[in-house]
């Protein structure tokens, strides 16, 4: 597997994304934390949001980019199961990580793909490969914080396991 891949969805520089997110409660994931702006959910509805935009973009389907930055995040009365929602965002980075392995696709890495920006500012092109390291920053970021939710929430390390330092 590619480091790329790795990145995205196995256990590259931090825990994989399935461990992150294993054996939470819909409970605990959609508590607030004093002092936190979002909870676990909304972090991960967040990353899935932008992770489908990333999929469609590399997919060639012209997806808007939001004009607020709100848009990105969950209404409060989402009714998207925590469950649902895992898998939805669990999945994606599998879909994620074969399109930065399959050989068959080494060649798209390389493809250039518009990505469309907000009103006013011009539509960026980027490859594929870009895109998907631009998709796998994003989503290191966004876990980190849901490792540092959970440390605040008493609940890390899960059971198969992350760091603790």
């Amino acid at each position: 597997m590619s480091e790329l891949a790795l990145c995205l969805n196995g256990d590259s520089a931090f825990a994989p994304p399935s461990h992150i997110l294993e054996s939470l409660t819909e409970e605990m994931a959609r508590r607030s934390v004093a002092g936190a702006p979002h909870s676990i959910y909304a972090e991960v509805w967040h990353m899935a949001y932008w992770q489908q935009i990333t999929l469609n973009w590399v997919s060639g389907i012209e997806t808007a980019c939001p004009a607020s930055a709100a848009e990105g995040f969950p209404a409060p009365d989402e009714k998207e199961s925590w469950e649902l929602l895992r898998k939805r965002f669990l999945d994606g980075t599998e879909e994620a990580a074969a399109l930065a392995t399959d050989e068959r696709e080494a060649g798209r890495l390389n493809e250039q793909v518009r990505c469309p920006s907000p009103a006013g500012k011009p539509a960026r092109t980027m490859t594929v490969r870009e895109q998907l390291e631009s998709l796998a920053s994003h989503n290191a970021y966004h876990l980190g914080r849901v490792v540092l939710l959970r440390q605040m929430l008493g609940s890390w390390p899960p059971p198969s396991g992350g760091f603790t330092w």
